[in-house]
């Protein structure tokens, strides 16, 4: 069962799920840009059955408060305070494109309250190429100021945040989705590289690699939430799970 929560953090509502046995290990979970919460539903009860699992809708997405306010670093700070009033001391993060972002943040700043960290198709921290987004149809359930604030600090990155991630401390594993993902596959080597003793798997189904792998078991969440074993690769290999 998936309850549904609010607590107020710094000034500002952080809606979440939580599901799994209250006394296992927590695992938390944070979505994409344009995302929420329900973002992890094909992989939630996997993890419910061993986990604590925590589903956040960052700041201006979701149920959570949209105040106007948007940075990578205001999130980053927002899921530390969460992780405050819940009181949980030590986590295993998982981050999805932006979410990503947000986790290596608190992982490389404050690497004592990250025990392992899984990266899904995140971006290496370095300049890139602006473009324009497209509008979705429908109503939107994230702030539209969001976009244009978080994708200016993608694309020209802090240089602190590249330098930050050989801090983490945390075990690592860099989740790629291939060639059919817009997200260079180059940079996210690149970003496995650069955190120590990552390790990193391909699953070639593009970016949204939680959404595209709902049928099938997710070897790399389960693998992730238990020891590392001899037959995982270190991030200067490349393991392809194929379809």
């Amino acid at each position: 069962m998936i309850d549904h929560h609010l607590v107020e953090v710094g000034g500002i509502r952080l809606a979440y799920r939580a599901s799994g046995p209250p006394d296992a290990p927590p695992v938390v979970l944070l979505h994409a840009l344009g995302e929420d919460a329900t973002d992890w539903e094909p992989v939630v009860p996997l993890l419910a059955r061993s986990r604590r699992v925590y589903a956040l809708d960052l700041r201006g997405h979701g149920r959570s408060n949209w105040p106007g306010d948007y940075s990578l670093e205001l999130m980053r700070a927002d899921v530390l305070r969460f992780l405050d009033a819940l009181g949980l001391d030590r986590v295993d993060l998982i981050g999805h494109s932006m979410g990503g972002i947000v986790a290596y943040l608190l992982a490389q700043d404050h690497p004592q309250r990250v025990t392992r960290l899984v990266l899904e198709d995140v971006p290496v921290p370095r300049p890139r190429e602006p473009n324009t987004p497209t509008r979705p149809d429908g109503n939107l359930t994230f702030a539209r100021e969001t976009v244009p604030a978080v994708r200016r600090q993608i694309d020209q990155p802090d240089p602190r945040w590249l330098v930050g991630l050989s801090r983490i401390t945390a075990e690592t594993l860099v989740v790629a989705g291939g060639p059919r993902s817009h997200v260079s596959q180059d940079g996210v080597a690149e970003l496995a590289r650069r955190i120590p003793g990552a390790l990193m798997v391909t699953i070639p189904v593009g970016h949204l690699v939680t959404t595209q792998c709902r049928r099938r078991s997710p070897r790399w969440l389960r693998s992730s939430c238990r020891r590392r074993k001899a037959s995982v690769l270190p991030a200067n290999h490349e393991r392809a799970y194929r379809r």
